[in-house]
């Protein structure tokens, strides 16, 4: 019986993560530093209409500059959805990550367009394929609740994994609850308590009560287990950085 009670709040724990990721996205964090500065630009009418003629002339950073300062409003800049999205996509089809997550968050609210997941999802993807690891755990998260694609908990295993690798807590956390319902790979309490272990050294506390509910799984010599690994992962990224 403790068994069921303990699946239900596994259940618990990974759609209150999912609502997590929707209220990232829904209050307009950026995945992706925007690198504005490098134009030098300021939050004026007379800036805006300087850059807008070197983002007509095809500039990538003018016009994220410009899709930002429409989609916010900074400054003197009056909001609007219409010029951010026509501006955001100008570069996302140059290939800016930056860019295509914007677009992608902006398909996922629904702002200045109508609410698109599948959209959404597209552009995600494309950002979360050039390896940052915040949109990856994104992706990761469409996958693993069916948003805006199909459920598919391999190919949320996979992008938790690659934001995982380069030491994004929630996607570790994640991959840790993955592996413990036994979604996409084979349920393993000692891999998903590593997963935890590596999470909670970032002050992830999510990672840390979910550790806490799956000691009780674990053997001694399990949890002993689990933490080695952790630690061996730990002091292998240390190298990789060094």
């Amino acid at each position: 019986m403790k068994e069921k009670v303990d699946m239900k709040k596994l259940l618990i724990f990974s759609l209150a993560g999912w609502l997590l990721l929707g209220l990232i996205l829904l209050v307009g964090c950026s995945s992706i530093e925007t690198p504005h500065c490098d134009h030098g630009y300021t939050d004026t009418k007379e800036a805006l209409v300087s850059c807008q003629k070197t983002a007509e002339q095809g500039d990538a950073l003018a016009q994220i500059y410009l899709g930002n300062k429409y989609h916010h409003g900074k400054g003197d800049v009056t909001k609007d959805y219409k010029q951010a999205l026509h501006w955001y996509k100008k570069a996302a089809d140059q290939g800016w990550a930056t860019a295509q997550y914007d677009l992608g968050q902006m398909y996922f609210r629904g702002e200045g367009v109508t609410q698109d997941y599948k959209e959404a999802f597209k552009w995600f993807k494309k950002a979360a394929e050039q390896g940052d690891a915040k949109v990856q755990h994104v992706l990761g998260a469409m996958y693993d609740h069916g948003k805006g694609v199909i459920e598919d908990d391999k190919q949320a295993i996979h992008w938790y994994r690659k934001a995982a690798e380069q030491s994004h807590a929630p996607a570790q956390s994640n991959l840790g609850i993955l592996y413990a319902k036994g979604e996409g790979v084979m349920q393993d309490f000692v891999v998903a308590h590593m997963w935890f272990n590596i999470a909670s050294l970032s002050g992830y506390k999510k990672a840390s009560e979910m550790r806490a509910l799956f000691t009780k799984h674990l053997s001694p010599t399990q949890r002993s287990e689990a933490e080695v690994l952790a630690q061996e992962w730990v002091a292998e990224q240390r190298v990789e950085k060094d």
